[in-house]
This record gives C-alpha cells, structure tokens and sequence, in this order.
C-alpha cells in the first residue's frame, strides 16, 4: 500500500488504508459460550479431591481454567466493543 501511514488507517475507516478487522459479532458469542463452558467444566474437575490409588492427575485442569478465563475476559471486552462502547483510548 504506496502512501498510506498508521493516521491515514486509522483517520479512514473502510478506506483501502485500512488494515484493521473485526471479528464478527456471532462468532465472538460463540466463543465466549464455548470458553465459559470450558472454563466452568475446568473448574469443577480442578475442584475436585485427588485419587491416590489413580495416580496423579496428567489434565493441569487450575491451569486451564484459570487461562481460559482470562481469555473469556479478552472476549468480554471485545464484545463490549462491538456492542459500541469505547473502552480505548
């Protein structure tokens, strides 16, 4: 792209300067149903007591759990993005 800087990009949105993209709002609900429940599913497996007599768990379940919401809490705000709500700056 000849010409074209980060202000032009930003200053024009839909113009052929414009590199930025959205992903589209029934995808990101998608993921934040399928994370919540990968992250509620987690969770429970992660509460639950160790069996000894099974040997130790090889599923870092705490680990998944606490990854996945933190990724859920990304798509949070991204959604509140696409919903119109300015959270930059």
């Amino acid at each position: 792209m000849i010409g074209c800087n980060r202000r032009d990009a930003l200053a024009h949105a839909g113009s052929p300067c414009d590199t930025r993209s959205q992903m589209p709002l029934p995808l990101t609900l998608t993921l934040i149903a399928v994370l919540a429940a990968l992250v509620a599913f987690a969770g429970w497996r992660g509460a639950r007591p160790p069996d000894l007599v099974k040997g130790p768990r090889l599923v870092p379940w705490r680990a998944i759990m606490v990854t996945g919401a933190a990724v859920l809490l990304l798509l949070v705000v991204h959604l509140v993005n696409l919903l119109g709500v300015s959270t930059g700056r």
